[in-house]
């Protein structure tokens, strides 16, 4: 168990302070929670239980709305609280949990996915040793590793990589834009999501750059690199796409806390 790699957003005291602890750092959640979309689903759900709007909230439907959706993805029975809400109800539900997680643990502020680099710094390590070892003749010593974390894990792992990120940020006034958006935290880390890196040591290739090639699954799908829109990469490709992050993000330096007393805001 190694809390320091697979809690790292623990061990970040500018994530913890800023973010975590921090309620201004959700205010697009919470602007969304008051704003239209919430309220018709308010009104709804309230006319629906025979209830006076004002004694409903957004979290009141929103525990209703998991409830459903926990009893159908564990039991696979339809919950009678999943009779409240239609298709729509739930992406507009779907849409609120999507912005926790974008300003938490996603793109909203740098720190969610820049304290993950030395998580993304110790895959590349193994990686290294593995080729190392391959290069020398030398049995794999770790031919697999697996490392077990949570979503709050994986998310800004992925965030840092670049993966699922919308030409414009998610806010609580641009539901209707983001229809089509990118960052579905519900397919990005459902459960048992997972992030496999295969290395391959290929021996029929024309240069010794090609020796080495790396492919990356999530939830068992390939996932096609930036950098060459391919399913494949060379290993030396894929560190020098990744090595600004591989060679200058410090762990230590990036959640250090500010000396001066400014805003949460303004830091972030």
């Amino acid at each position: 168990v190694n809390d320091s790699l697979m809690r790292f957003f623990d061990h970040c005291a500018k994530f913890v302070a800023l973010v975590e602890e921090n309620d201004a750092a959700m205010c697009q959640v919470d602007a969304f929670k008051e704003g239209p979309e919430m309220r018709k689903v308010l009104e709804k759900v309230a006319s629906a239980l025979c209830l006076p709007v004002e004694e409903l909230n957004a979290d009141l439907v929103q525990v209703a709305f998991l409830t459903c959706s926990y009893e159908l993805a564990v039991k696979n029975v339809t919950s009678p609280w999943c009779s409240l809400f239609s298709e729509e109800d739930a992406k507009v539900l779907e849409y609120l949990n999507d912005l926790k997680q974008y300003w938490k643990r996603g793109y909203g502020y740098d720190i969610n996915s820049r304290s993950s680099c030395i998580l993304f710094q110790d895959i590349f390590q193994h990686l290294d040793k593995a080729v190392e070892e391959s290069k020398s003749s030398k049995p794999i010593s770790s031919p697999l590793i697996v490392q077990v974390g949570h979503a709050e894990t994986l998310q800004p792992l992925l965030a840092l990589m670049g993966f699922f990120k919308d030409d414009e940020p998610l806010r609580a006034n641009n539901y209707i834009r983001q229809t089509h958006r990118k960052f579905r935290s519900g397919q990005i880390v459902p459960y048992a999501a997972n992030l496999v890196f295969v290395l391959y040591h290929c021996d029929q290739v024309k240069t010794s750059k090609e020796e080495y090639q790396v492919q990356m699954l999530l939830n068992e799908k390939l996932m096609s690199f930036h950098h060459s829109n391919e399913t494949i990469s060379t290993y030396l490709d894929l560190k020098d796409y990744y090595k600004d992050i591989l060679e200058n993000c410090h762990f230590k330096e990036e959640c250090e806390l500010p000396k001066v007393n400014i805003t949460a805001v303004d830091e972030l």
